[in-house]
């Protein structure tokens, strides 16, 4: 508990080569980080996943929905359907400002 998945696996993109108390040994963090290619990984992420998607006219939005006409007692009323056909999903979209790495540690203190 308290550990993200990416360390609990052993995918630790962030080790460094300057010590710090960790497994050290010919098996430990070290030694993966090195077998895994070797290069070093950015503390920074430049692309994310959209959360939004587009309709079949090419309109881009987090939610599509349809007006239908409903008849009650005599009475129409229009009622809103989300529509979840047919829409494809935005894809890779690259960040203006890069971010930082929900797995880097690191404190965020005011003086």
């Amino acid at each position: 508990m308290g550990t993200s998945g990416s360390k609990s696996r052993g995918l630790w993109p962030f080790a460094s080569s300057a010590g710090g108390g960790g497994a050290e040994g010919p098996g430990g963090q070290q030694a993966l980080a090195r077998a895994r290619g070797g290069r070093a990984a950015t503390p920074f992420v430049f692309t994310r996943r959209g959360s939004m998607y587009y309709d079949e006219d090419g309109d881009l939005a987090h939610e599509f929905y349809e007006e239908t006409i409903v008849t009650k007692n005599g009475r129409k009323r229009a009622k809103l359907k989300r529509i979840h056909k047919n829409l494809i999903p935005q894809g890779i979209v690259k960040l203006e400002h890069p971010r930082i790495h929900v797995d880097f540690p690191v404190i965020i203190c005011e003086v």
